[in-house]
């Protein structure tokens, strides 16, 4: 005997399934009995009628098993559904494309004998396209290469070996074969890929603000944090200063206070008047610079002071959030005629730190290590614990009171940020 299921494919979730007793269905699934068998629907299920199916299938499902797990029932769903023909969506059909072309771009990549390519040479990879990049020599000339599949990541800031091919071979003129250590490495969490590097080899992180919509003492502690874990030492720069009055420069200077104290360097600069720019590009020289910021803070303008021959697009900043659109698609790293690069990044809404352990935050606070380990208990959470060596440096005056708030509100925000995350480090995963 069997008995019949009709299950609606909208996407294989979790499914818990026995004869006889209740399932446990998700929303995204229905599941309706064609037989004798009893089976009940929980109360959390959520159940279409007959008329809402749009696209079924018949499984069959032996009445013996005392139970069937979502993989048996999905094998079952992918070899039904194979022996007819299914209509594709939208979504499917343009992934088929992207695929197909993909296949095709790389039976278009070029390919050398090992004889007819030449030495290896030194470069540094300037932007990254796929299994493509760009790599510029000490001489300054640009190559576009292939990177082989076995030298694993590969991000803008990174030196690597390369060798030319005998000749360009479409559009290709040679290939990455080694990557060099990493003196430093910018990396971002992604939800799907554990830690995700960006550029690497950075002497020296900007941190973009703007005084529009608002300046946000907030974010700037942040990205604070995230270069203090990187081990990159972090610049202020303060964006938009001409649409300042004398009353908005001492609100701002009162909010930038805490951070010269503690030895942040701080520029302001305006991209609409130049005002700060020949100081931003002092800096500059002799170093490799990252800009991180929000988008809308104006990063790419400044890029485009301190290079005017450049023209990176700039965005429109929204009436509603003042906040702007991303301007920059990917990273590439940009050299200054007088000396120094400057990596070029895709700008974020707000730097993600929900990966990193609380210890790691109360580190990023660098004027707190001196007091770490004051503590009356070695487990002090620094909230309302007696005996908490950090609390009492604020009272005292030692710690800003505004650093010290903005340390508990991001503890607050990681712990309800984790808890819809389902983060792995693939590098300490055990």
């Amino acid at each position: 005997m069997f008995s019949w299921l009709s299950v609606t494919i909208v996407a294989i979730s979790i499914i818990l399934w026995s004869i006889g007793s209740n399932p446990v269905i998700s929303r995204s699934i229905q599941i309706r009995l064609f037989g004798s068998s009893d089976i009940r629907f929980s109360p959390r299920s959520h159940f279409l009628s007959e008329r809402s199916i749009i696209r079924v299938i018949q499984i069959n499902i032996p009445s013996e098993l005392t139970s069937c797990s979502l993989g048996s029932i999905h094998r079952l769903a992918r070899s039904t559904v194979s022996k007819g023909k299914k209509k594709l969506t939208k979504g499917q059909t343009r992934r088929i494309r992207a695929n197909r072309d993909k296949r095709l771009s790389g039976k278009k990549d070029a390919v050398w004998d090992n004889d007819q390519l030449g030495p290896q040479i030194w470069g540094r990879i300037i932007s990254r396209f796929g299994q493509h990049a760009d790599v510029e020599t000490r001489e300054g000339e640009v190559f576009r290469c292939n990177l082989r599949r076995t030298i694993g990541s590969v991000v803008v800031g990174d030196e690597v070996e390369w060798r030319q091919g005998n000749e360009i071979n479409a559009g290709i003129a040679g290939v990455v074969e080694a990557v060099h250590p990493r003196r430093s490495e910018l990396k971002r969490p992604d939800y799907y890929d554990g830690l995700k590097p960006v550029a690497a080899n950075i002497d020296q992180m900007l941190i973009v603000s703007a005084v529009v919509p608002e300046l946000s003492a907030m974010i700037i502690d942040r990205y604070l944090v995230a270069a203090e874990d990187t081990g990159i030492p972090p610049i202020l720069v303060l964006n938009k200063i001409d649409l300042l009055d004398d009353e908005g420069m001492a609100v701002v200077q009162q909010i930038l206070e805490p951070y010269r104290e503690i030895g942040y360097p701080i520029y302001l600069v305006s991209s609409d008047t130049g005002e700060g720019i020949e100081q931003l590009q002092e800096i500059l020289k002799s170093n490799i610079s990252i800009f991180v910021g929000q988008s809308g803070v104006g990063k790419s303008s400044i890029v485009n002071n301190l290079m005017p021959d450049l023209n990176l697009e700039v965005g429109e900043v929204s009436e509603n959030s003042g906040l702007g659109q991303h301007t920059t698609t990917t990273a590439k790293l940009l050299r200054f005629p007088a000396g120094g690069d400057l990596i070029d990044s895709p700008g974020v809404r707000e730097f993600a730190l929900w990966h990193l352990e609380a210890e790691r935050v109360t580190w990023g606070f660098k004027e707190f290590r001196d007091v770490l380990g004051g503590c009356k208990f070695r487990d002090c959470k620094h909230g309302d614990d007696p005996g908490c060596a950090l609390r009492q440096a604020v009272e005292d005056g030692v710690i800003s009171v505004q650093r010290f708030d903005n340390y508990q509100r991001i503890l607050e925000t990681m712990a309800t940020d984790r808890s819809t995350r389902h983060f792995v480090d693939p590098l300490n995963a055990k």
